[in-house]
Protein backbone atom coordinates (compact mmCIF):
# COMPACT_ATOMS: atom_id res chain seq x y z
CA UNK A 1 0.00 0.00 0.00
CA UNK A 2 2.83 2.22 1.10
CA UNK A 3 4.54 1.62 -2.49
CA UNK A 4 1.57 3.10 -3.89
CA UNK A 5 1.26 6.29 -2.56
CA UNK A 6 5.04 6.79 -3.64
CA UNK A 7 4.29 5.77 -6.89
CA UNK A 8 1.05 7.97 -7.05
CA UNK A 9 3.20 11.02 -5.51
CA UNK A 10 6.24 10.17 -8.02
CA UNK A 11 3.92 10.48 -10.87
CA UNK A 12 2.57 13.97 -9.61
CA UNK A 13 6.57 15.12 -9.18
CA UNK A 14 7.23 13.99 -12.15
CA UNK A 15 3.93 16.13 -14.05
CA UNK A 16 5.07 18.95 -11.85
CA UNK A 17 8.66 19.05 -13.87
CA UNK A 18 7.33 18.02 -17.31
CA UNK A 19 5.01 21.34 -16.80
CA UNK A 20 7.80 23.63 -15.71
CA UNK A 21 9.88 22.64 -18.16
CA UNK A 22 6.84 22.88 -21.00
CA UNK A 23 6.52 26.64 -19.68
CA UNK A 24 10.38 27.43 -19.71
CA UNK A 25 10.33 26.55 -23.63
CA UNK A 26 13.68 24.54 -24.96
CA UNK A 27 15.37 23.91 -21.48
CA UNK A 28 16.77 20.88 -20.55
CA UNK A 29 14.09 18.75 -18.75
CA UNK A 30 16.22 16.61 -16.56
CA UNK A 31 17.92 19.64 -15.34
CA UNK A 32 14.54 21.29 -14.83
CA UNK A 33 13.17 18.09 -13.33
CA UNK A 34 16.28 18.67 -10.46
CA UNK A 35 15.47 22.24 -9.82
CA UNK A 36 11.69 21.49 -9.46
CA UNK A 37 12.44 18.54 -6.97
CA UNK A 38 14.92 20.09 -5.28
CA UNK A 39 12.72 23.52 -4.96
CA UNK A 40 9.91 21.49 -3.74
CA UNK A 41 12.47 18.82 -1.45
CA UNK A 42 10.53 15.55 -3.01
CA UNK A 43 11.80 12.38 -1.03
CA UNK A 44 14.54 9.98 -2.34
CA UNK A 45 11.67 7.52 -2.40
CA UNK A 46 9.54 9.54 -4.99
CA UNK A 47 12.80 10.63 -7.36
CA UNK A 48 13.33 7.00 -7.95
CA UNK A 49 10.04 6.49 -9.10
CA UNK A 50 9.87 10.06 -11.20
CA UNK A 51 13.26 10.21 -12.77
CA UNK A 52 13.17 7.09 -14.90
CA UNK A 53 9.83 8.98 -16.40
CA UNK A 54 11.76 11.94 -17.02
CA UNK A 55 14.38 10.41 -18.80
CA UNK A 56 12.80 8.33 -20.97
CA UNK A 57 10.57 11.59 -21.60
CA UNK A 58 13.98 13.39 -22.43
CA UNK A 59 15.59 10.58 -24.40
CA UNK A 60 12.37 9.45 -26.59
CA UNK A 61 10.18 12.98 -26.83
CA UNK A 62 10.32 13.40 -30.61
CA UNK A 63 9.14 9.34 -30.66
CA UNK A 64 6.68 10.20 -27.86
CA UNK A 65 5.06 13.38 -29.16
CA UNK A 66 4.75 10.97 -32.37
CA UNK A 67 2.90 8.44 -31.34
CA UNK A 68 1.18 11.19 -29.32
CA UNK A 69 0.01 12.54 -32.21
CA UNK A 70 -1.22 9.48 -33.83
CA UNK A 71 -3.85 8.68 -31.73
CA UNK A 72 -5.46 12.17 -31.24
CA UNK A 73 -6.83 13.01 -33.96
CA UNK A 74 -7.92 16.22 -34.96
CA UNK A 75 -5.57 17.78 -32.36
CA UNK A 76 -1.91 19.13 -32.91
CA UNK A 77 -0.08 18.12 -30.01
CA UNK A 78 1.21 22.11 -29.49
CA UNK A 79 -3.30 22.77 -29.71
CA UNK A 80 -3.79 20.78 -26.39
CA UNK A 81 -3.66 22.47 -23.12
CA UNK A 82 -0.08 22.22 -21.66
CA UNK A 83 -1.48 20.00 -18.48
CA UNK A 84 -3.19 17.82 -21.08
CA UNK A 85 -0.10 17.47 -23.03
CA UNK A 86 2.21 16.93 -20.30
CA UNK A 87 0.26 14.05 -18.62
CA UNK A 88 0.01 12.18 -22.17
CA UNK A 89 3.89 12.41 -22.39
CA UNK A 90 4.40 11.43 -18.62
CA UNK A 91 1.90 8.56 -19.62
CA UNK A 92 3.47 7.14 -22.73
CA UNK A 93 6.72 7.76 -21.37
CA UNK A 94 5.65 5.12 -18.11
CA UNK A 95 3.36 2.97 -20.75
CA UNK A 96 7.12 2.48 -23.08
CA UNK A 97 9.38 1.18 -19.69
CA UNK A 98 6.19 -1.10 -19.78
CA UNK A 99 6.95 -1.99 -15.53
CA UNK A 100 3.74 -1.11 -14.40
CA UNK A 101 0.07 -1.98 -15.77
CA UNK A 102 -1.35 0.19 -18.30
CA UNK A 103 -4.69 0.45 -16.41
CA UNK A 104 -3.10 2.01 -13.28
CA UNK A 105 -1.02 4.22 -15.40
CA UNK A 106 -3.87 5.72 -17.17
CA UNK A 107 -5.90 5.50 -14.18
CA UNK A 108 -3.43 7.70 -11.73
CA UNK A 109 -2.99 10.11 -15.09
CA UNK A 110 -6.92 10.44 -15.56
CA UNK A 111 -6.69 11.44 -11.71
CA UNK A 112 -3.97 13.90 -12.19
CA UNK A 113 -5.35 15.47 -15.51
CA UNK A 114 -8.84 16.21 -13.65
CA UNK A 115 -7.09 17.53 -10.30
CA UNK A 116 -4.66 20.09 -12.45
CA UNK A 117 -6.98 20.47 -15.32
CA UNK A 118 -10.79 19.32 -15.63
CA UNK A 119 -13.08 16.86 -16.01
CA UNK A 120 -13.12 17.22 -19.52
CA UNK A 121 -9.48 16.81 -19.50
CA UNK A 122 -9.81 13.73 -17.62
CA UNK A 123 -12.17 12.23 -20.01
CA UNK A 124 -9.91 13.74 -22.62
CA UNK A 125 -6.76 11.91 -21.58
CA UNK A 126 -8.68 8.57 -20.76
CA UNK A 127 -9.43 8.60 -24.22
CA UNK A 128 -6.29 9.42 -25.46
CA UNK A 129 -4.19 6.77 -23.03
CA UNK A 130 -6.52 3.99 -23.71
CA UNK A 131 -6.21 4.44 -27.54
CA UNK A 132 -2.28 4.82 -26.86
CA UNK A 133 -1.70 2.29 -25.03
CA UNK A 134 -4.09 -0.71 -27.82
CA UNK A 135 -2.12 0.68 -30.22
CA UNK A 136 1.16 -0.48 -28.49
CA UNK A 137 -0.04 -4.03 -27.31
CA UNK A 138 -0.43 -3.26 -23.89
CA UNK A 139 -4.45 -3.41 -23.65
Amino acid sequence: MARTRVETRARARALQALYAWDMRGGKELERVATQVWDDIAITPEERVVAAPIIRRVAARQSDIDAQLTEVTTNWRLERIGAVERCVLRMAAAELMIGETPPKVIIQESVTLAERYGSGASARFVNGVLDALARRMGRM
